[in-house]
């Protein structure tokens, strides 16, 4: 099995993982809401890091199926060649943004509030950890992408 399948299987086991764990925090959340009377007061802060992650790997997980959404009325007109091209373009814009902003600029979110020390009010699980999925991402999108150029399609 080559690498790029392995990373697929790893990334997608993990969001059915994190979709699991999510669903089992907030059926807690509601059977402690309604049927104890008593709101856990964990499970909402929980859920909503949970989303975050599963939005951003996702994302990532999309992007290397090649299942986003795109606007295809462009390159379907022009020809084989030029549409090669235009793809290329594209990768290398998604490289670009993928580096700049989710790596370089993620990786300065976990560092400032790794040194500021913030926590979560209710979990105390450092934001940082909860920020790390964005820079992870980041380098899975970039390594997609390469991937997809390197095919040469």
């Amino acid at each position: 099995m080559d690498l790029r399948k392995t990373v697929d299987k790893i990334l997608a086991n993990f969001l059915v993982i994190i979709m699991a764990i999510m669903v089992i925090n907030v059926l807690w959340q509601v059977a402690s809401r309604f049927i104890l009377g008593s709101p856990s007061s964990f499970t909402d802060e929980l859920a909503r890091y949970l989303m975050i992650w599963i939005g951003i790997l996702g994302a990532a997980y999309v992007a290397g199926r090649n299942m986003h959404v795109a606007i295809d009325v462009i390159p379907r007109r022009l020809s084989k060649p030029a549409q090669r091209r235009l793809k290329l373009i594209v990768r290398v814009l998604i490289i670009l943004f993928c580096f700049l902003a989710m790596v370089i600029g993620g990786s300065r979110l976990v560092y400032i509030t790794y040194v500021l020390g913030q926590n979560s009010p209710a979990l105390q699980v450092p934001l940082a950890v909860v920020y790390m999925v964005i820079p992870l991402s980041g380098l899975l999108i970039i390594y997609y992408k390469i991937s997809d150029i390197q095919k040469k399609e």
